[in-house]
């Protein structure tokens, strides 16, 4: 069948669906990861998103349970330049054809995506429809003036879960189970235990990768809702507060913004992406849209402290103004590619975050040192 991607300054592209057949409106932003493409589907942080996928060839590896993000595709829809249908890999449950039309996503293929990517990075992240029925370019065009901007909205709210829950699954291992059988079989089993340490993560848009990483890493973690309020937070009786990833605009999430405010000088907190917008906000910083943002694993970002380059996963259209921080901020970490603020923590209270994303799902692992620093601040405090 056939798909027109039409965006609001009127460009127009005519393509194949590979995906369910409908239409979906959305921001319209390109991501450069070689691979991950199930992961970047069902990150929250896509809401509201029609993603763009550089790397031309798509779908090759199938998709499987076990690297969802999430319960649910929360992207828009998909733009690939070539999809394949009959992909090859021992782990793949299904085709990616088969899991976006299972799961009710458009997607276009056999475009130039080269062409759509370097108009975005020079007009700027837009917003865009995909139609299998309507093919009017002119009447997509309209829709996509028509649909709501990503500024103003808080889509926090729209991803957040519903109820408290806790989470106790470490990273997968593929191999892990067969390990621990042998170890127990041989009587040997010296795994070292380290001690666990609670903390609450406000999930604005929460990735299963980074509850992992967090347990992975010692923490018990009891996940709460986004509008989950300071004293209740605090009745959970935690060692620590980490603030989630997630979509949007910060600024409309006013009450987070309070509730990081009444918790800065009684927890050690930890905030990545849009908890780091949100951290931002809670010092009186500014926040401000980029002009097509940064989403992709190949980020170079500059640790500040010790002058080594890390190579990050980053998924966000908003950024904290650097020149809006107060004094008693201390910035940590500058992106090399534009040199948008890419860290910072106080320089007496214990908290501190990231823009970029640690737990890299899909990416490289360099920054996951900064889950054993958050443990280390976390420790440091109860002495």
């Amino acid at each position: 069948m056939d798909a027109v991607l039409a965006l609001e300054d009127g460009l127009t592209f005519k393509g194949k669906s590979v995906g369910f057949n409908g239409e979906k409106s959305g921001e319209i932003v390109f991501n450069t990861s070689l691979t991950g493409y199930q992961e970047i589907l069902t990150d929250p942080s896509y809401a509201s998103q029609i993603v763009v996928l550089t790397y031309p060839h798509i779908g090759n590896y199938g998709v499987n349970p076990q690297d969802d993000e999430a319960d649910k595709i929360f992207a828009e829809g998909l733009v690939v330049r070539d999809m394949t249908d009959f992909p090859s890999n021992w782990r793949q449950h299904n085709s990616l054809p088969e899991y976006l039309k299972k799961n009710g996503i458009v997607a276009i293929s056999d475009i130039d995506t080269r062409f759509l990517v370097r108009h975005i990075r020079k007009q700027g992240a837009m917003r865009a429809v995909i139609g299998t029925g309507d093919l009017d370019e002119k009447s997509l065009i309209t829709k996509a003036q028509k649909s709501p901007k990503m500024v103003g909205q808080d889509l926090a709210a729209r991803v957040t879960c519903k109820n408290p829950y806790q989470w106790e699954k470490p990273s997968i291992n593929l191999f892990s189970d067969f390990v621990e059988r042998k170890k127990e079989k041989d009587g040997k089993e010296n795994k070292e235990r380290i001690e666990t340490i609670k903390i609450v993560a406000i999930d604005f848009g929460i990735k299963r990768n980074i509850l992992r990483l967090l347990v992975d890493h010692g923490f018990e973690v009891i996940v709460v809702p986004a509008n989950t309020s300071s004293s209740e937070i605090l009745d959970l009786k935690p060692d620590g507060i980490f603030l989630s990833n997630g979509p949007g605009d910060p600024e409309p999430v006013t009450y987070a913004v309070a509730t990081v405010k009444e918790l800065m000088e009684k927890k050690p907190i930890l905030g990545i992406c849009l908890g780091h917008q949100i951290m931002g906000l809670a010092v009186g910083a500014r926040t401000y849209k980029l002009k097509f943002g940064h989403h992709g694993g190949n980020h170079p970002v500059i640790r500040l402290d010790t002058g080594q380059v890390e190579i990050t996963a980053q998924n966000h259209g908003f950024a904290v103004d650097s020149k809006s921080l107060p004094e008693e901020i201390q910035v940590t970490h500058v992106n090399l590619n534009d040199q948008t603020l890419e860290g910072f923590r106080h320089r007496s209270l214990p908290f501190f975050c990231v823009q970029y994303h640690p737990e890299a799902a899909p990416g490289p692992h360099d920054s996951r040192y900064i889950f054993n620093e958050f443990r280390r601040l976390v420790i440091q405090h109860q002495h």
